[in-house]
């Protein structure tokens, strides 16, 4: 008996690490860079029948300048919260002017206006730049552009400039408002 006898009680332990090669990850080609501006910023702006979709139209974007945002419910009660926030913040960043009676109206004006559209939210854009306040309302709700509110914004002393467009995101109002003290008129002599 020559033979070697295999001892049963004992297990020769395996070898780790196992012997299997690391997998890798396939090679990915670099990336080619853009020479022109993607063809969505070069696109004009679409007209209030157009789908945001099919134009490319770039969403609202502020930059170097003080914003705040609000999402308020659309319920009636939306006004009142809406024109505190914004009183709130304008006088936050030191402004005097314009007076609270305007910016109550205005705020009034066009957060009811957004409202009155049945959607579901209000969003309250607030930015300030250049001595000039800007107050932007969307509506979230699909609106066609109503014109009968720019005659109201434009009547509002402070006004300087007040727009209205409409999207697939809903109807979009703003108006621009000075924060210059206004002048006192004197008679000519």
């Amino acid at each position: 008996m020559n033979e070697p006898t295999e001892n049963k009680g004992s297990k020769v332990p395996p070898s780790y690490p196992p012997r299997t090669p690391p997998q890798r990850k396939p090679v990915e080609l670099p990336r080619p860079e853009p020479k022109t501006k993607p063809a969505s910023t070069m696109l004009p702006l679409p007209g209030p029948s157009q789908a945001r979709g099919e134009t490319g139209r770039p969403r609202m974007m502020v930059r170097n300048r003080r914003v705040s945002n609000w999402v308020l419910a659309a319920d009636p009660w939306a006004v009142g919260k809406a024109v505190r926030c914004v009183i709130q913040t304008v006088r936050g960043w030191e402004y005097s002017h314009p007076r609270d009676e305007c910016l109550e109206e205005t705020v009034r004006l066009l957060v009811g206006t957004a409202v009155e559209d049945a959607g579901k939210r209000v969003s309250v854009h607030l930015s300030d730049q250049d001595g000039m306040i800007l107050v932007v309302v969307l509506s979230h709700a699909g609106a066609a552009p109503d014109q009968s509110v720019l005659t109201a914004l434009a009547g509002i002393s402070p006004t300087v400039s007040c727009g209205v467009d409409s999207s697939d995101e809903g109807r979009r109002i703003w108006a621009l408002l000075s924060t210059e003290p206004p002048r006192l008129r004197t008679p000519a002599a």
